[in-house]
């Protein structure tokens, strides 16, 4: 007979208001063998997330009370880095990068297939490694950063970052694998205000890439012409 403590089931948070949507998704992640914890309008889920402390959240745009981007606003205002899986009906490009731009780390389109909320959810919770004093790690190959201390290592090696080339390289490793429009970046990092013919973004990723880089190591922020940037391996 083992007597090895059996290992904690990740919990997660879905914000759903339609109750067919929320079963189907519940029977999923049971199978999975998450933990479910449900709220069924914005302001409860605000609630749940800041009482229970999940560790991953699904959170529908329309919802009665609060909206899912008011709560995911809210919630990064609050300094809570929960990845947060946003479901829309949506399909406009500019309402995803709303999503996005709102604090949420992924988000996918309704309908859907299960097995692809299953597949986003669990790379949001590889991507948000859980350390023992309760923070979240960022990790891509084999840079990490630690958003709440502020440092970043690579291979071992800590990267001497200013405010405004860590706030970068968090925003790209809080959405790794997803390219962010260099506007959701402009905006994100230097609010709408600023006066973008000067370059300013491409300037501080080659101030990133020349430090990440500095040992010979393989690039990780990539430039998708004609859109953005994206923070994943090579």
């Amino acid at each position: 007979m083992s007597t090895g403590k059996a290992e904690r089931q990740p919990i997660v948070a879905i914000a759903e208001d339609d109750d067919s949507v929320f079963r189907s998704i519940d029977r999923a992640l049971r199978f999975e063998g998450f933990a479910v914890r449900h709220a069924a309008d914005g302001r409860s889920a605000l609630d749940l997330v800041t009482s229970e402390s999940p560790d991953a959240m699904i959170l529908d745009i329309g919802m009665p009370e609060l909206n899912g981007l008011e709560v995911c606003r809210l919630l990064r205002a609050m300094g809570n880095r929960i990845p947060i899986l946003m479901l829309t009906a949506r399909v406009e490009l500019s309402d995803r990068v709303a999503g996005l731009d709102a604090g949420a780390d992924d988000y996918l389109v309704k309908p859907f297939a299960l097995e692809e909320l299953l597949a986003r959810l669990r790379a949001l919770l590889r991507r948000a490694a859980v350390v023992p004093d309760g923070r979240n790690l960022l990790t891509v190959a084999d840079l990490v950063v630690d958003p709440a201390g502020r440092t970043a290592h690579r291979a071992g090696r800590e990267i001497d970052l200013t405010k405004t080339e860590f706030d970068l390289l968090e925003l790209l490793m809080t959405n790794a694998g997803i390219v962010l429009t260099r506007d959701v970046i402009y905006e994100r990092i230097w609010g709408y205000d600023f006066e973008t013919t000067s370059n300013p973004l491409d300037v501080y990723v080659g101030y990133l890439r020349r430090k990440l880089e500095s040992e010979g190591e393989a690039r990780l922020i990539h430039t998708v012409r004609g859109v953005g940037y994206a923070a994943r391996p090579e």
